[in-house]
C-alpha cells in the first residue's frame, strides 16, 4: 500500500537537462568559479566535510568511522559564503522551514559558524553529469541529486506543471542529510532565483533492543518480513504510532505485539466487532435510524467534530504519533459509551428507540474512524467501510467528509466478518 508519482534515475535525460540549466543559471548569477580544491572528502556519504568535522569523525570509534580521503583537484566552486546571511534571515522569517522545529538549532549554528564555498564537481571519475562547456569535470552529486526534486516537478521544461507542484509542501528526509537539505539547496536554489520549498522535516532513526541495525551484528529488521508476520497495517500503524515521528526510537516484537493486542485487538477491533455484532444480532445487519439524541450522544458528536480538527493539525505538523493518539482516545470514548449505554440491556428491555440510536450513533463513529485511520491503515480503513455497506466507493472519500452527519445512512447493510487484529501470543 506504497507507491510512488515519479521515479527518477540520474542517468535520465530529463534530469540531466534540469541539473545543466540551474547549473547555467547559477554561473549566470555569478556564483560559480573554477579553483582548485584540496581538503577531507567524505566517500560513503559523498561529501566534502571540514577540517573541524573531520577532527569530529576522528574522534568516533575506529569501527565507526566513515572512509575518509584527502583529495586534492581542480573543481568548480559555488559561493556558499556568499548566502550566510541570506539563509539566516530566511530561517528567521520562516521557522516553519526546518521540522522538527528544535532541528532548526542545529542547522542555524552550522550556518552561523561560518559557510566556506562549496566544491561542486570532480575530475577523477566521468560517471555523472559533465559540466556545461568543460566535460572533464563531472558535476558533484549532491549538486546533481537535490535536483531531483525540480526535475520531478518539471524543471525546466514543463512550466505548467512547474507552477502547479513547486514549491514543494514538504521535503521529508533522513536526519544524516539534513545539512544538504537545509543550507546547501536553498542556498542553490536562491542563487538560480527558484523558490525554495515550504518545509524539509527530518526523521530519526529506528534502533533495535537499544542497538544501531547492522548487517554486522545480524539485526537488521526486514520490513517484507514483519508486514508477513503481522500484516502491513499492522506494521504501519507501530511505526507511525510507537514515537513522535522526527525522532529516534527502538523497534522490538514485543512492542508490535502490545500496539496489537492494546492498541488494535482491544481498542479498535473490538469497538468494531462488538457494533456489527450488535447490529447483525438486533437488527439483523440493517443499521437503523436513530430517534431522539441525549446528552451522551451529543457528547460523541462534539468528540467527533473535534476530533476531526485534531487530526487534521497533526498531519499538518507530520505529528502522525498525535493524530493516532487522538484517534484512539476517540475510540475508547465511543467504547466507554457503548459499555455505559448497554444495548444489550436496551435489547432485553425492548427499548427500541434508544437502541436504535445507539446502534446508528456507534456505526457512524466506526465510519468516522475508517476514513482518518485511512492514511495510516488503508486496507483496515476500507474493510471498515466495506463491512457498514455504503454505497459510497471508499476512495472518494476526503476528511471533510468524517465531519457529514449523514455520513452513515439508516438501511444499510452491514455484515460482521471475522476479526480485523487477532490478538498475537509471542512466541517464546
Amino acid at each position: 500500500n506504497i507507491t510512488n508519482d515519479d521515479f527518477i534515475r540520474t542517468t535520465e535525460k530529463r534530469h540531466e537537462r534540469s541539473v545543466v540549466e540551474i547549473f547555467k543559471r547559477i554561473e549566470a548569477a555569478g556564483d560559480i568559479y573554477l579553483d582548485e580544491y584540496e581538503g577531507w572528502y567524505d566517500v560513503r556519504n559523498e561529501a566534502f566535510i571540514t577540517d573541524l568535522q573531520y577532527e569530529e569523525i576522528m574522534n568516533l570509534p575506529e569501527d565507526k568511522r566513515p572512509l575518509i580521503e584527502k583529495v586534492k583537484e581542480e573543481s568548480y566552486f559555488f559561493r556558499l559564503s556568499k548566502y550566510g546571511d541570506a539563509l539566516l534571515d530566511y530561517y528567521k522569517k520562516h521557522p516553519e522551514f526546518v521540522q522538527p522545529s528544535y532541528r532548526m538549532n542545529e542547522v542555524a549554528r552550522f550556518v552561523e559558524g561560518g559557510l566556506k564555498d562549496l566544491s561542486i564537481s570532480r575530475t577523477t571519475f566521468n560517471w555523472g553529469i559533465p559540466v556545461p562547456g568543460n566535460p572533464k569535470h563531472v558535476i558533484y552529486v549532491w549538486f546533481d541529486a537535490l535536483t531531483n526534486y525540480l526535475t520531478a516537478a518539471g524543471f525546466p521544461d514543463d512550466a505548467e506543471r512547474l507552477a502547479r507542484i513547486w514549491p514543494a509542501d514538504v521535503h521529508l528526509v533522513g536526519k544524516d542529510i539534513l545539512r544538504f537539505h537545509t543550507v546547501y539547496w536553498p542556498a542553490f536554489l536562491m542563487s538560480a532565483g527558484l523558490p525554495l520549498p515550504r518545509t524539509v522535516f527530518a526523521h530519526g532513526w529506528w534502533t533495535v533492543e537499544g542497538e544501531k541495525m547492522s548487517k554486522s551484528l545480524g539485526n537488521v529488521v526486514d520490513p517484507y518480513q514483519m508486514a508477513e508476520e503481522f500484516g502491513a497495517d499492522v506494521f504501519r500503524y507501530f511505526l507511525l504510532r510507537e514515537i513522535p515521528f522526527g525522532q529516534d526510537g527502538d523497534f522490538s516484537k514485543s512492542a508490535i505485539v502490545s500496539r496489537v493486542n492494546g492498541d488494535l485487538a482491544n481498542g479498535l477491533g473490538n469497538l468494531v466487532s462488538r457494533t456489527l455484532g450488535m447490529l447483525e444480532r438486533y437488527r439483523g445487519g440493517i443499521i437503523p435510524a436513530p430517534a431522539e439524541s441525549g446528552s451522551s450522544e451529543s457528547n460523541i458528536a462534539e468528540a467527533s467534530r473535534s476530533l476531526i480538527g485534531e487530526v487534521d493539525g497533526a498531519m499538518n505538523e507530520i505529528a502522525f504519533h498525535k493524530a493516532l493518539g487522538a484517534i484512539w482516545e476517540f475510540i475508547a470514548l465511543v467504547n466507554k459509551y457503548v459499555d455505559d449505554e448497554a444495548p444489550w440491556t436496551l435489547a432485553k428491555e425492548k427499548k427500541d428507540e434508544r437502541l436504535d440510536t445507539v446502534l446508528w450513533t456507534i456505526s457512524r463513529s466506526i465510519g468516522v474512524v475508517s476514513i482518518l485511520i485511512s492514511p495510516f491503515m488503508p486496507s483496515s480503513a476500507e474493510e471498515i467501510w466495506r463491512r457498514l455497506g455504503s454505497p459510497k466507493p471508499f476512495s472518494s472519500l476526503r476528511l471533510a467528509d468524517a465531519g457529514d452527519p449523514e455520513l452513515i445512512s439508516p438501511g444499510q447493510a452491514s455484515y460482521k466478518g471475522t476479526g480485523l487484529f487477532p490478538r498475537y501470543e509471542e512466541k517464546s
